[in-house]
């Protein structure tokens, strides 16, 4: 079994030494040993997308997530679904729980209302996703929580950063969306047609 010590390292290093070893090598089973909840999630989430068999242990802190090939890996959750040719690709980059700047109050039911919205962009919104402060729109008592599940169960893909929501002890608290971790981010970034900037 191939190991790779990535104690003390924050996403994406983790996931970026997993996949590093698994294109080089493609081993049969793989141990990564992480030491925070971000990077067990986002390594876990990341070998089971390369046709891994996941389990986790955890011992004093530290985390040994355990990849066992299963066999061809499945297409990764990164790459784009078939779009009719007139459909665009538009992803939404929301990295603050308000929009604008002035007054916080304002901001944070101009984001609300911004979310409530998103719907009338029909089938060319693609990709939603959460980062920084962004992260606590997914979170459980969130005022858009019920309309972003809805989007999700109608098959909008969330993405919410698990390094985001450690950083603001959060990762619990998550109710919609999949953690993730910057490659998924930048992946998602380079498929975009159209990236929006909140």
């Amino acid at each position: 079994m191939m190991t790779i010590d990535c104690r003390g390292l924050a996403c994406p290093a983790p996931v970026l030494q997993a996949k590093q070893a698994i294109e080089k090598e493609r081993p049969s089973a793989l141990e990564v040993a992480v030491d925070n909840e971000a990077a067990r999630e986002n390594v876990s989430r990341f070998l089971k997308h390369q046709g891994y068999e996941v389990s986790v242990t955890e011992e004093g802190g530290v985390f040994r997530v355990i990849g066992t090939s299963r066999g061809t890996p499945p297409a990764s959750s990164s790459e784009p679904q078939a779009l009719p040719a007139e459909r665009s690709r538009i992803m939404i980059l929301v990295g603050s729980d308000r929009m604008g700047r002035g007054d916080d109050e304002l901001g944070a039911g101009l984001m609300v209302n911004f979310l409530k919205t998103l719907k009338e962009m029909g089938d060319d919104l693609w990709r939603l996703v959460f980062i920084n402060s962004g992260v606590k729109l997914t979170i459980e008592g969130a005022e858009p929580l019920p309309v972003l599940q809805e989007y999700e169960r109608e098959g909008l893909q969330i993405l919410v950063c698990g390094t985001c929501l450690a950083h603001f002890h959060l990762l619990e608290r998550k109710q919609v969306g999949e953690t993730t971790n910057m490659l998924d981010i930048v992946t998602a970034l380079q498929l975009a047609d159209k990236v929006i900037n909140l």
